[in-house]
Formats: structure tokens, C-alpha cells, sequence
């Protein structure tokens, strides 16, 4: 890694340009300088390393959408960093909603302006991003939805390409590897001084006009392309790994379920949520009937 340097705490090429401060972003009181702050103490404190190839792909300035991998829940802190290194930009997230009725993390969303995505109702959440998108933001979203479980590319939502060529902004790619090893589903978490490596990779953008569909698939070879080429430096950089590491992929060896059976496993999640959702309701539903009951009786 001789051809890294350091910027703002985290690992860039030594050819990657110094540009100006974000005359906005840069100064956000709540994102900028408080949530920003606190992430790089963490990942200090974890000992975790940050290495960012391609961030010259990220626009200093003006509306752009990044297309994120999703391995784990560190990618929502992970993946705003190329942007940070370019002038302190700021990664606007689309995030499910049920994080912003949280009370106390639900606040710090809206603060950081990350957009709500009410999977019920998309059209609202899409039409959020493009507002973003107009008025120069960077907007962050994972086309795969939920975290992949084999660390391989899931089939992708169109949502990204649609919403970029709505606004006529680019579309990029962006890989993140390495943040599953921190924190991630079905593996104990390793949040500990760790000293784990992480790479992140920004590809060039993707044409997202024409058939969603076609585009869709445009952006699913780069996002593929992507991972193959950050995997393949990470094992070259990082390993030999002895084998079954249940962060890699059945691909390179690892003990990760495959794309087939890990979407087996997403849909028997999926059914367990919406069993208990159900059977919430229906107690709900209960207890409300036994008090109108208990109303009428007192009459």
C-alpha cells in the first residue's frame, strides 16, 4: 500500500487531487462536524483502516447517486467516506423508515437530511431523493435493499437508475469490502480494536437512461466488476486466508451461504417479521376489543 497517503484520517491514493472545502456540506453543524467527528473517533478507537481507490469519481460538486454492495451496517458509515475526502462532501442515505421513528437516531436522520424510505408507499422516498438530487446533494442507495448474506451482488432494484435519470445526474458505482468483518447479520460482530482493513472502491459512472431494466443489469456487471477487482487486491494485500472465514465468500473459499441459499434465508427472515407483525396486530386488535368490552359492561 506505498501509494497511499493519509486525508482526513483515512487512506487515499497519492495522486487523488486536494480540492476546496465544500462551501456548505463541509459546515454542517450536526453532520459535518458532530456525526462526522464521532464516526472517525470510533474507527480510531477500533484500530479499523479505511483505504478509498476512485474517489477522483466523485463529483466535487453538484447532485450525484452512488450505488452501494451492502455486506453489513458499518456500509452506511463506510460508504459516505470518498465523498468526505473530496472536500468534505456529505452522502445523503436512503434508509428504511423504521429508523426514523426511533426517537433519539430518528432526529439525527432528519438532521443529516438521510431520506425515509417507506417501502409501502416508494414513490414518496423516490420523489425525496430527486429533491436532494436537484439541489446538489449526494445521494447514497443500495439497489440490493437488504444486506447480502453471501457477499456476492443480489439481484438489483431499478430504483437507482430510475431515480438518476429522472434527475439527469450520474449514477456511480461504489464498493465497499471488508466493513462485514466489523459488523454484519448471522456473524458474532467483532467491534473490538480490531485493526480490520477496509476497501472502498468508486467506479466510474454507468449511462442510467433508456430501459430500467437494461440499466439496471449495466450497473450489476460494474457493481460486479467492482467487487471482483477490490476482492481480488484485499486477498492479494491481506492473505492467504486459511479458508472458511464466514466473512468471504463460498467463491473465494469462505463459509458464506451462497446467492441461492442466502436468498432462502431472506425470505424465511422475511416470513418470521411479518409472522410477528401479524401476531402483534392481532394482540393489539384484542386488547381492544376486551376494553371496549370492559367499557360497555361499565355502563
Amino acid at each position: 500500500m506505498d501509494n497511499m497517503v493519509k486525508r482526513y484520517g483515512f487512506f487515499v491514493e497519492k495522486d487523488l487531487p486536494k480540492v476546496p472545502l465544500h462551501p456548505s456540506e463541509s459546515r454542517e453543524p450536526v453532520y459535518a462536524r458532530i456525526i462526522i467527528n464521532a464516526i472517525r473517533g470510533v474507527l480510531k478507537a477500533q484500530g479499523v483502516k479505511i483505504y478509498i481507490f476512485g474517489a477522483e469519481n466523485v463529483p466535487t460538486e453538484g447532485g450525484a447517486v452512488f450505488a452501494m454492495n451492502h455486506t453489513g451496517y458499518y456500509d452506511f458509515i463506510v460508504g459516505g467516506i470518498p465523498a468526505y475526502v473530496r472536500g468534505k462532501r456529505l452522502v445523503r442515505f436512503m434508509a428504511k423508515k423504521e429508523i426514523f421513528d426511533t426517537p433519539i437516531v430518528g432526529s439525527l436522520m432528519r438532521a443529516m437530511k438521510h431520506v425515509s424510505v417507506d417501502r409501502s408507499a416508494g414513490a414518496g422516498s423516490m420523489e425525496d431523493a430527486r429533491k436532494h438530487l436537484n439541489d446538489g446533494h449526494l445521494v447514497g442507495i443500495f439497489p440490493e435493499a437488504t444486506v447480502s448474506r453471501s457477499f456476492e451482488i443480489k439481484e438489483l432494484k431499478t430504483g437507482a437508475v430510475r431515480i438518476a435519470d429522472s434527475t439527469n445526474t450520474p449514477l456511480i458505482p461504489l464498493i465497499m469490502w471488508g466493513s462485514q468483518r466489523v459488523i454484519t447479520k448471522d456473524i458474532d460482530p467483532n467491534l473490538g480494536r480490531s485493526h480490520t482493513p477496509i476497501f472502498v472502491r468508486v467506479g466510474a459512472p454507468i449511462d442510467p437512461s433508456g430501459d430500467p431494466a437494461a440499466a439496471t443489469e449495466r450497473l450489476f456487471e460494474a457493481m460486479k466488476t467492482l467487487l471482483d477487482e477490490t476482492r481480488q487486491q484485499y486477498e492479494t494485500e491481506f492473505g492467504p486466508f486459511p479458508g472458511g472465514e464466514p466473512w468471504r465468500p463460498e467463491s473465494l473459499g469462505g463459509s458464506a451461504p451462497s446467492l441461492e441459499r442466502a436468498k432462502l434465508l431472506e425470505i424465511a427472515e422475511k416470513e418470521r417479521r411479518q409472522a410477528k407483525k401479524a401476531a402483534k396486530k392481532a394482540q393489539g386488535g384484542r386488547k381492544g376489543l376486551l376494553g371496549k368490552l370492559r367499557g360497555f359492561f361499565k355502563k
